[in-house]
Order: C-alpha cells, then sequence, then structure tokens
C-alpha cells in the first residue's frame, strides 16, 4: 500500500467520523462492544481487566529503576509506572477528559495497593512481583478464554487494542450507570 493511498483511507475514516458526529472514543467503545457480545466474555471482562491492569501495573513497578539523587527522598516513589501513568492519562485524555481523571483516580489507587504490598514485602511477606504474576496469569488466561468464545475472535484473533480500550469502556460502563457524561 503506498502512502498516498494510506493517506487516502484516513481521509474517508475522519469524512465518515466527521459526517457521523461520533468521537473517536464512541467508535472504539463501539468496536469494543460489537467484539465482545458474549455475557459470560463480559463478566470475566469485568472481573478480570481490572486486576489484569493492577498486575501489570505492579510489574511495571518492581522494574529497577535508577537512584537519581536529585529525587531526594522521592527516590522510591519515582519509578517506571510513574511513566505508565503520565503515558495512560495522556492517552485517555485524548480519548475523554473526564475518563482520563477517573483512570487518574485508579491509578493512584492502585499505586497505593502497590506500596502496601512493598511494605508487606519489607516486613518479610511475598516479594510484590511474585503477588502481581500470581494475578496476571490467571487474568489473563480468563480473559483469553472469554475471548475464545465470541464469535469474531476466530476470525480477527487477539486485538490489543482492545486491551487498552477496556480499562476505559469499563469506566465508561460505569459512568453510563451514575450518569456522568464523558
Amino acid at each position: 500500500m503506498t502512502a498516498k493511498t494510506s493517506n487516502n483511507k484516513q481521509k474517508a475514516v475522519v469524512k465518515t467520523t466527521a459526517s457521523t458526529g461520533e468521537r473517536p472514543v464512541d467508535r472504539y467503545f463501539r468496536e469494543y462492544e460489537e467484539a465482545h457480545q458474549e455475557k459470560v466474555n463480559q463478566v470475566i471482562h469485568y472481573i478480570c481487566i481490572p486486576t489484569l491492569a493492577f498486575s501489570v501495573f505492579g510489574l511495571i513497578w518492581s522494574i529497577p529503576f535508577p537512584h537519581l539523587a536529585f529525587l531526594g527522598v522521592y527516590n522510591g516513589y519515582f519509578n517506571w509506572a510513574s511513566f505508565v501513568i503520565a503515558i495512560a492519562i495522556y492517552f485517555y485524555l485524548k480519548l475523554s477528559p473526564i475518563i482520563s481523571y477517573f483512570i487518574l483516580f485508579i491509578l493512584l489507587g492502585f499505586s497505593y495497593g502497590i506500596m502496601e504490598l512493598v511494605s508487606w514485602q519489607q516486613a518479610g511477606g511475598p516479594a510484590m512481583w511474585l503477588l502481581c504474576i500470581s494475578v496476571f496469569i490467571p487474568s489473563l488466561s480468563a480473559l483469553l478464554i472469554g475471548n475464545i468464545r465470541e464469535p469474531q475472535y476466530a476470525t480477527k484473533g487477539l486485538n490489543i487494542k482492545s486491551l487498552i480500550i477496556a480499562p476505559a469502556y469499563l469506566l465508561n460502563q460505569l459512568l453510563n450507570k451514575l450518569r456522568i457524561k464523558n
């Protein structure tokens, strides 16, 4: 495919989206919902997307970060997960400001939970990364099993974009139930 053909396709998508008045976030949510119609898979997603996100966040947190003297006492609080927070908030802000604010609070809650696990580890408990792995594997396995139940999965296969959209979609569902417009 040439650059000109690709550019024409992008313009056609933008024109279609502009003519229908659909925001990109609405299109992502619609595509996500169309790909996740099976009721059992939906329940699996409501449970496993948050646990998977927490475990991935914890695993990223556990990657060693260099000691930076200028951070002083905050050295242990600034790590690779800090970059994940910044990137996630930027990405979700582009989709929907309200969702990005809620994602920020959720990630801050995850941070608190991870810091508690680190404290437990330092007090002689199990390693934080090990706990995160023990949550990650069953969560990912359940999500994959749930997705296999979907008819579209057989034709389209694994869609990484849906893993990125899934937390925002679930949060959007909650906001709709609370009648908060995003």
